[in-house]
């Protein structure tokens, strides 16, 4: 997929729930910093359930999954750590900031399998082009069928 011309689209649908999910993210992370424990907790769900559906609504395009799972399981380090220095129990060897190097580790892997196996064969690249024009062709006849039903109305 050298080819400066090709373009790879998502679903408009699939972009304002990642664009949601990056405030949800940062709102989070700035409870972490300025240590307000009963909002960043509460956050956690919000950013987490945004990840979780954003993971969900890509998964019938391969590199598209991967990518998302290893930020859901970023969050869910994130969400650990910070759980953990909230309560007072982040350090030591079984700490949350040492826990959380298990789910931050799942996503390295996960992300490691994408790049050595998956992300440098042309053939993969292309597939999941033909697949996200795909998806985006599907969103573009439902979101006609639903503007016909409008006017129709």
């Amino acid at each position: 997929m050298n080819n400066n011309s090709e373009v790879y689209r998502i679903p408009a649908r699939f972009r304002r729930i990642e664009n949601l999910h990056i405030l949800l993210w940062l709102l989070k992370d700035i409870c972490w910093a300025l240590d307000f424990h009963v909002m960043g907790m509460i956050m956690i769900i919000p950013t987490l359930t945004a990840a979780i559906a954003i993971t969900w609504q890509t998964r019938k395009l391969t590199a598209e999954l991967l990518h998302n799972l290893a930020v859901v399981l970023w969050i869910t380090a994130n969400c650990l750590w910070m759980t953990g220095e909230f309560y007072g129990w982040d350090e030591g060897a079984r700490g949350a900031r040492r826990l959380a190097l298990i789910p931050f580790s799942a996503g390295l892997c996960i992300l490691a399998y994408y790049y050595l196996f998956l992300g440098y064969k042309k053939s993969f690249r292309k597939q999941m082009l033909l697949k996200a024009e795909e998806l985006v062709r599907e969103e573009e006849a439902l979101m006609g069928s639903k503007m016909e039903g409008m006017n129709s109305k």
